[in-house]
């Protein structure tokens, strides 16, 4: 790596944990900056623009995301005893201000934002992706239909969560 990939690195560990901390609401260019410990125009020097800095701390919290989830899941699993995993780790505090991220990414996705849908689709992608990796299935094609129902319902019980609906989810795993 050389010193502005390092440097790079760096600043997109910082303002993970920034914006983590702090919500996308709080990402403005000059907060952002000063959480980097730098200047705007430095911050500018090594991304093109506000929406490649919040894409890669985006990958980054998610990446961040599949590895704390991933300690969880060592074997593939059937779909509905891979639901009951993934729904005792992702709904723990630890885990709750990446889930933060993950809603406000897409409720801004909802309200017409084509920055946060594109890069919430990949995201989303993503995890479904993932998901279909850690399935025990029969054959390819029943992978890929339990693997969208698993990326539904975990998304549903997010939401559900996040309006305090906890209860529900509890009785459906």
């Amino acid at each position: 790596m050389t010193k502005p990939d390092t440097k790079r690195a760096d600043i997109i560990e910082r303002l993970t944990a920034y914006v983590l901390a702090q919500g996308l609401s709080a990402s403005s260019l000059r907060p952002l900056a000063k959480a980097a410990g730098t200047s705007d125009r430095m911050l500018l020097y090594y991304f093109k623009d506000k929406s490649e800095i919040i894409t890669a701390v985006l990958e980054q919290i998610s990446a961040q995301l599949v590895e704390m989830i991933s300690t969880h899941t060592a074997e593939p699993l059937p779909v509905d005893a891979l639901r009951r995993k993934l729904a005792g780790i992702v709904f723990e505090d630890a885990l709750w201000p990446y889930m933060r991220i993950w809603l406000d990414v897409a409720a801004r996705a909802a309200m017409g934002d084509p920055f946060c849908r594109a890069v919430g689709e990949q995201i989303g992608r993503g995890f479904l992706e993932w998901g279909k990796a850690q399935l025990q299935s029969d054959n390819e094609a029943q992978r890929d239909i339990d693997a969208a129902r698993l990326l539904v319902s975990i998304e549903g019980m997010l939401f559900l969560k996040s309006i305090g609906l906890d209860d529900i989810n509890a009785k459906a795993v």
